[in-house]
């Protein structure tokens, strides 16, 4: 699948998402596009991804380093979108706890943050992703991912019209899972407006998608610079 499939893949699921009759349908769909934005080893197909794609042949000094034009890094997108899954998929539509705070993910990525970095500035970022664990990053979104198609998986007909668990927004700020200062607490009043379908087609589809391809500019300017 390129990336103008997954995009027409993902406008025909905005237009069928919510209607109970095609629910089957739906998750079908949501499968097929969830599992291009993480590694293959995420889902276990037999297709090379978009993460495959932005993994392969790239050296550790440009995961830390290289930036895309908003000042952001390889690990910096991966750390984010995987966080913003994770927060919005469990608190807000299983209404369970992160996977990053049942699996102690925090000692293991050696992050110095738990939130999902909006307020960070360029040099924040930077220093954020000099300290990251790598392979334990890749490891706790390989978790998150798979624990995302599971709930998926058991949303019974009609849930993805229902509104998410509103009493969740506080324990959101609580766990320190978003940073309580305006450049990053818009996202509970954001993700509070949503419903399940809304989850699922933003954070858990098109924003991965979007942080996937602003690594990409990052890794492919990072290759054609000359030093």
């Amino acid at each position: 699948m390129d990336k103008r499939e997954w995009s027409d893949k993902l406008k025909q699921l905005h237009s069928i998402i919510k209607k109970n009759e095609y629910q089957e349908e739906s998750k079908k769909l949501i499968f097929e596009l969830h599992q291009m934005v993480y590694a293959s080893e995420m889902s276990g197909i037999d297709s090379t991804t978009f993460e495959d794609k932005l993994w392969n042949g790239m050296n550790e000094e440009t995961a830390r380093k290289a930036v895309n034009k908003k000042g952001r890094t390889i690990l910096y997108g991966i750390w984010h979108s995987t966080r913003i899954e994770d927060i919005t998929m469990n608190l807000l539509v299983a209404g369970t706890d992160q996977i990053f705070e049942k699996d102690n993910w925090f000692s293991k990525i050696n992050s110095p943050i738990r939130h999902t970095g909006n307020s960070l500035n360029a040099n924040e970022i930077l220093h954020m992703s000099s300290l990251i664990n790598i392979e334990e990053l890749k490891a706790y979104r390989i978790a998150v991912g798979r624990n995302t198609e599971h709930i998926i998986r058991k949303l019974s007909n009609g849930e993805m019209r229902r509104n998410v668990c509103k009493e969740n927004l506080q324990r959101i700020l609580d766990e320190k899972a978003v940073e309580n200062v305006d450049s990053a607490n818009w996202l509970i009043d954001s993700w509070g407006r949503k419903n399940v379908a809304g989850i699922i087609s933003m954070p858990c589809l098109r924003h991965q998608f979007v942080h996937l391809n602003e690594s990409m500019e990052a890794k492919n300017k990072k290759s054609t610079r000359k030093d």
